[in-house]
């Protein structure tokens, strides 16, 4: 993307009270405001990028800024496009996150989501996880959309699938980091246990989010339209309504689609020594494997004092 890449998502919508001459002058204020980038963060600065950025800020110059100074700040230290397929993998296996074959009927990447196939307690890998999934999201969205959809399903859910603590994470990274980069997000028949729950999560959402969550019922035909609307029901998986009973998750297809993945748009499956080290320290390991890593620390410090603590270790900046 260049500076002149001014294409925009369906839902950024501050800028239709404006001319096209003021809507151009504020994303030039924000490139101002931000000062000299480097190559790498004038990826992150498009004129596109910035406009997400004003839309979630309402069209506010400064607090648009500062927001997206914050995520250049989050990117150079978490470093979202270093982690790679090996590195998540393991939190993957369930099928609880993945990218669906088909794209909606505006080309828009789809993410499925089921919270019941849960497989880990780590919030920081769990996270890692989901920051993966979006920048492979991102990564495969056609050159005129900014925006993808999410499919939650809820079969098996109960209570004990889903953390609160991972759900406020989860809510401030997606708003604060990837603005205006849900289009819709459908929940797919969502079990009456579920809505105190998303009562209490809903306060931590902007409005603006919370207007683009839809509740479908199979049994609702007024409901189902909202996905008869925006999918080729040939190609929607049947667990959604649709006629597509070849689409459900693979994770050996799956591994294989991700590592393809990584190798197009990176050259490389590589996990970094930054990935491989929060890879130790912040997915569940079992017993036999938290030991093998307490002896090799060992070995290399060449003391038995302070065996390897997986659950402290930092990622390096």
């Amino acid at each position: 993307m260049n500076n002149s890449d001014t294409k925009q998502s369906s839902s950024n919508g501050f800028e239709e009270s404006l001319s096209p001459e003021e809507y151009l002058n504020k994303i030039n204020e924000v490139r101002t405001l931000l000062g000299p980038s480097t190559e790498k963060s004038s990826e992150y600065c498009s004129d596109a990028a910035i406009s997400r950025y004003l839309a979630a800020r309402n069209g506010h110059v400064k607090k648009a800024t500062k927001m997206l100074k914050e995520t250049l700040k989050w990117r150079t230290h978490y470093k979202p496009d270093e982690i790679r397929w090996e590195e998540i993998a393991r939190e993957a296996e369930t099928g609880k996150i993945y990218r669906a074959n088909c794209t909606d009927k505006y080309g828009r990447t789809v993410l499925v989501m089921r919270p019941s196939c849960q497989n880990t307690k780590s919030t920081k890998g769990q996270i890692r996880f989901l920051v993966y999934c979006m920048e492979n999201a991102i990564l495969n969205l056609p050159d005129d959309q900014e925006q993808m959809v999410w499919l939650i399903e809820f079969q098996g859910f109960n209570m004990s699938h889903i953390s609160l603590k991972v759900s406020r994470e989860t809510a401030h990274v997606l708003q604060e980091h990837y603005p205006e980069r849900l289009g819709l997000a459908i929940l797919y028949n969502p079990p009456k246990i579920f809505e105190p729950f998303w009562k209490i999560v809903k306060p931590f959402l902007e409005p603006k989010t919370c207007n683009k969550v839809k509740f479908v019922y199979s049994d609702d035909n007024l409901s189902k339209t909202v996905l008869e609307d925006l999918f080729d029901m040939e190609q929607l998986e049947v667990a959604f309504g649709g006629k597509n009973s070849d689409s459900s998750f693979n994770f050996e297809k799956y591994a294989e689609r991700m590592r393809e993945d990584d190798l197009k748009f990176f050259g490389n499956t590589t996990v970094s020594s930054t990935s491989a080290h929060f890879t130790n320290s912040d997915s569940e390991v079992s017993d036999s494997e938290k030991k093998q890593l307490e002896d090799k620390e060992i070995i290399k410090n060449g003391t038995s004092e302070s065996p390897l603590d997986t659950t402290n270790l930092k990622p390096e900046a």
